[in-house]
């Protein structure tokens, strides 16, 4: 299992405090936040990690100090370091695949400015499972829309209508994410943007598709440090 961490954004909702501090450096607790969040997620795995893959940005912003706490995080879970950079903001997808030569096998996705608790098992019959947590405002995030028999067939981005109130909180889990990773490739080949970025969503869409089966794991709790 692999956990792949897209971090390379500068937090500016976040200023002044990520003025100098990557956001997801920011302690919560005693603790950065991606160092939260990457124990919480192995928690709720519950087996052996073997790479930990770190999407940094600007090496002037993310600098030795932030790779070497990284790497120090990831050996401390018995898991290899892995480091790469986004130089450009180009959006979700972009950033996941300057990360390819670690997107293969069992993975899971988690955006480095969430907090999660979650207690639930990795649906065996699901080729990818998008955590999510039920909110009181669904027309303010990406939700996700099930069928009949709880497999998600739609993500729509901040729904005017109702839709359902199953928040995309940022974490996904693929059984095999090079699946993903020819997604992406189509994706960044064919220049499909959306808002002027190559996002996750349309690589998802693509696999849905292909009849990929995509299930919800729904989180306790879920903070999104990615606002004030």
């Amino acid at each position: 299992m692999k956990i792949i961490v897209p971090m390379a954004g500068r937090g500016s909702r976040l200023r002044p405090h990520t003025l100098t501090i990557p956001k997801p450096l920011i302690p919560v607790a005693g603790q950065p936040i991606v160092h939260r969040l990457v124990k919480d997620i192995v928690k709720v795995l519950n087996q052996p990690i073997d790479e930990i893959a770190f999407i940094l940005g600007d090496p002037a912003f993310f600098g030795d100090d932030v790779v070497k706490s990284l790497t120090q995080l990831a050996e401390g879970l018995g898991a290899k370091a892995s480091i790469y950079r986004q130089d450009q903001p180009l959006g979700t997808g972009h950033a996941i695949m300057c990360a390819k030569e670690s997107l293969s096998g069992p993975a899971v996705i988690a955006y480095a400015d969430t907090l999660i608790r979650a207690d639930f098992n990795l649906d065996p019959e699901a080729d990818a499972v998008i955590w999510v947590k039920q909110v009181d405002q669904p027309e303010a995030y990406g939700v996700v829309k099930l069928n009949e028999k709880n497999e998600i067939v739609e993500l729509v981005e901040k729904p005017k209508e109702f839709i359902s109130d199953l928040a995309v909180i940022g974490i996904y889990y693929f059984k095999d994410v090079s699946v993903l990773k020819q997604e992406l490739q189509y994706v960044l080949d064919n220049n499909i943007v959306n808002g002027g970025e190559y996002q996750i969503n349309d690589g998802i869409k693509g696999m849905m598709s292909k009849g990929m089966i995509f299930k919800t794991g729904e989180v306790d709790e879920w903070m999104d440090c990615g606002n004030k």
